[in-house]
């Protein structure tokens, strides 16, 4: 394990940095805010997934997670693993527990919270129609008010068909489902199948900035929203990959399985 592999918590001021960016879809600078305070760096290296900071959610859809997905989530290595500094997550076609697919979930709720800040994932895409893996969050209320009231924040979602759209949005009472706030970020030049790309927020009280290899290309306000503004209050992390779906429809012919999705590393800072 690298000695530089932590969760920690202190009281500091954090050290604020006003800068300019532009976003490369539309031509209006932004200002945003530099969080420098690391609370938790998550790079992969102790040769397992941390069941101190990671728990496997298990089931299918039928959880009441929805969305019309195929697969069957397990905590099998087969699904997801620690290998070479990376983890791993595989989505797998074979029967298993009357599912046509398998792949893996992992969330850090009640085990590590944050509200506010930036959050981060440097992550290397899988390629193929009807592939959905999804860098997100959701408040830690959940169980006592249940989604959308409990707010969603999509830091990554992909569609597998589309190698250089990344997603970036949120959910919460009013504006969910086919109605969330969203933006998309079409890379030029490049595919986000062939390399690894960081995808983060900035989270403040009453903004939420989404980036791409720190490019800020979608900003989300209160302004912005028609509902219930539910982003102040600690969420926890999500990252899976889903197969088929209303998002991204069922696999084709053409889906070449299995499919992986590589997370080099996630990063938290926080005032």
């Amino acid at each position: 394990m690298k000695e530089n592999k932590k969760i920690k918590r202190s009281y500091f001021l954090i050290c604020l940095m006003t800068i300019s960016l532009i976003s490369c879809d539309q031509d209006e600078s932004q200002d945003v805010t530099n969080f420098n305070n690391l609370v938790l760096e998550e790079d992969f290296e102790n040769g397992g997934i941390d069941t101190s900071i990671w728990t496997f959610e298990i089931g299918t859809g039928q959880n009441g997670w929805g969305n019309n997905e195929l697969q069957y989530y397990t905590d099998r290595p087969e699904n997801a693993k620690v290998e070479d500094g990376k983890l791993i997550i595989t989505a797998r076609e074979e029967s298993f527990e009357g599912s046509s697919y398998t792949s893996a979930r992992l969330i850090t709720k009640e085990k590590f919270e944050v509200q506010f800040g930036r959050i981060e994932a440097r992550m290397k895409m899988p390629w193929g129609r009807g592939i959905w893996p999804a860098f997100w969050m959701l408040g830690n209320n959940i169980d006592e008010v249940s989604w959308p009231q409990t707010g969603e924040i999509d830091i990554m979602e992909y569609r597998g068909q589309d190698p250089t759209i990344v997603h970036g949005s949120v959910h919460g009472p009013g504006y969910s489902a086919g109605n969330a706030i969203t933006k998309s970020f079409n890379l030029q030049n490049d595919r986000l199948d062939t390399g690894f790309h960081t995808y983060g927020i900035e989270w403040g009280k009453n903004y939420i900035n989404f980036y791409i290899d720190d490019s800020l290309y979608n900003r989300i306000t209160p302004d912005d929203i028609t509902g219930e503004w539910v982003f102040n209050k600690p969420f926890f992390m999500l990252v899976n990959m889903a197969v088929g779906g209303t998002f991204v429809g069922a696999p084709s012919e053409d889906t070449v399985f299995p499919q992986t999705l590589e997370v080099d590393y996630i990063k938290v800072f926080e005032p």
